[in-house]
């Protein structure tokens, strides 16, 4: 990015905008920049509480009247020396007619001349007027190099000894997708809390990295602990992912396989796909983060839902190899076909960012995500190439019911020689694995009330009085198997086997 930066200013584009929050580690990129022999230029910078100053300056050597938005680019109009002028959070000031008419002013006035403004700003926000003028970079998490040097600064600081090359890297991975300021103080923590930096302090980097994920409120790290052996059924689902166990590795690399994008998991509710989802994370050993849309979406400011996925995203990528976990994906995006009558456009906007992302995105982040609705996705979604396998969980069959009940039971009593399963799959027809679950526990409780061990006919007698969903939702849950049919892989492997025999 730094040499993007570099050669744009060097090929004098008079506007740039620099996504970032790191803005002390931003600066010093610049002013580098402005150091090097083609491009030696002074660098000024701009706050709204403090008006123009020269980096590197006190701040009460500020040039007068150049608080406001308007004076302060008048002013950079005005200077004849070349000179790169930093704006920090413009953004709720840039779509003001006289700001956005200042801009357009000084765009015209930098031809010829060595002069580029830089808008720096977490939140970005391009006003229509601007759109042709502007270029807008990212700037990234700091990477393995960069955070190796802060390590070695804590290090030195810290008087530790040395750490083997084998910790140092643990270390560093551990903090990726960390910036610079919170790797120092994670850094910091470990070594307050045991005294050096040795690979016994990676948990430490790692819970701490956890917590700041969550502070976000967008992503949450979700660590699950259940495997994907506590899942009834679902043959076919868990050995296409048993498959793909290695496949971010480096060895699946050198065979030339390329790294899987992600995949949908449609279904009934109740039966299994976030569970899936989750028990993956343990199977392939990578971090599972989930994306909450619903936190996405943010009305406070203009230009904000889209930051907010942006930033997301970028986390995301910033600790690959992971997993993005997005739960129930029909509501998420239900509503972006016809958003510009009800939200001003925001939803569509926040669908066509995250399908660009997903179909260019080169960092390993496999996303995983489930819908029970399918009519309620854009088609966008479904087409080939977005995700690697669409598959479908359908209501679980007698022999996966029967896996299902001695799942359940195992986890509550050892003994479970004395439930007849086959008879509780054969009474459990057309329920789910989540209703299963819950027959179970009302049957414990109605046992529990009368102070003596649950039954065969406890579990039989919950059943009967239950009315699962398949047949509330009759007619949807036989669209959902119509559409599957022919556009969805199945995750059981009996029905799998059969539609092979089939073709």
């Amino acid at each position: 990015m730094q040499e993007e930066l570099s050669i744009l200013i060097q090929a004098q584009y008079p506007l740039i905008y620099l996504v970032t929050s790191e803005e002390e580690r931003a600066e010093r990129a610049i002013a580098a920049i402005a150091q090097t022999k083609a491009n030696q230029r002074r660098v000024f910078l701009w706050t709204v509480t403090h008006g123009i100053i020269e980096y590197g300056q006190s701040r009460q050597i500020t040039q007068h009247n150049t608080v406001s938005p308007e004076a302060a680019i008048q002013w950079v109009i005005q200077q004849k020396e070349p000179g790169i002028y930093i704006f920090k959070d413009l953004h709720p000031f840039i779509d003001a007619p006289a700001t956005t008419r200042w801009l357009r002013d000084a765009i015209a006035s930098f031809k010829d001349a060595q002069k580029a403004i830089i808008l720096m700003s977490p939140v970005q926000i391009v006003p229509i007027e601007l759109e042709k003028e502007v270029v807008v970079l990212d700037f990234l998490l700091p990477d393995m190099a960069e955070l190796n040097q802060v390590l070695s600064q804590q290090l030195e600081q810290t008087k530790s000894r040395r750490t083997s090359t084998e910790t140092r890297e643990k270390l560093l991975r551990a903090a990726l997708g960390l910036t610079k300021d919170e790797a120092e103080k994670v850094y910091r923590k470990a070594h307050v809390k045991v005294g050096r930096l040795t690979e016994a302090e990676v948990e430490i980097v790692l819970s701490e990295k956890k917590q700041l994920i969550r502070r976000n409120g967008i992503l949450e790290y979700i660590e699950e602990d259940e495997t994907i052996d506590s899942i009834g059924g679902l043959d076919e689902l868990k050995r296409w992912l048993r498959q793909r166990s290695n496949a971010f590795t480096e060895r699946a690399r050198e065979y030339g396989l390329p790294q899987p994008k992600g995949m949908l998991i449609l279904g009934v509710p109740g039966c299994g796909k976030s569970l899936i989802a989750k028990t993956t994370s343990r199977l392939w050993g990578l971090p599972l983060l989930r994306l909450d849309m619903g936190r996405v979406y943010d009305g406070s400011m203009v230009g904000r839902s889209e930051a907010n996925l942006r930033n997301a995203l970028k986390t995301a990528e910033s600790i690959s190899p992971a997993i993005l976990f997005i739960d129930e994906l029909d509501k998420s995006f239900a509503g972006s076909s016809g958003s510009a009558d009800s939200d001003g456009g925001t939803s569509s906007r926040i669908f066509g960012s995250f399908l660009t992302w997903m179909q260019e995105k080169t960092s390993p982040v496999f996303v995983m995500a489930t819908a029970n609705r399918v009519e309620r996705l854009p088609g966008e979604f479904l087409r080939k190439g977005r995700f690697d396998e669409i598959f479908f969980v359908d209501l679980p069959t007698p022999e996966e019911r029967q896996q299902i009940f001695n799942i359940h039971l195992s986890k509550r009593r050892r003994e479970i020689g004395r439930f007849d399963l086959e008879q509780l799959a054969t009474v459990s027809d057309g329920f789910s694995g989540a209703e299963i679950e819950q027959a179970i526990i009302a049957a414990m409780y109605e046992a529990f009330a009368q102070d003596r061990e649950f039954t065969q006919l406890d579990i039989i007698a919950s059943i009967k009085s239950t009315l699962p969903l398949s047949r509330t939702m009759t007619e949807q849950v036989t669209a959902l198997r119509d559409w599957a049919r022919q556009r969805a892989r199945p995750a059981a492997a009996s029905v799998a086997e059969y539609q092979r025999m089939e073709f």
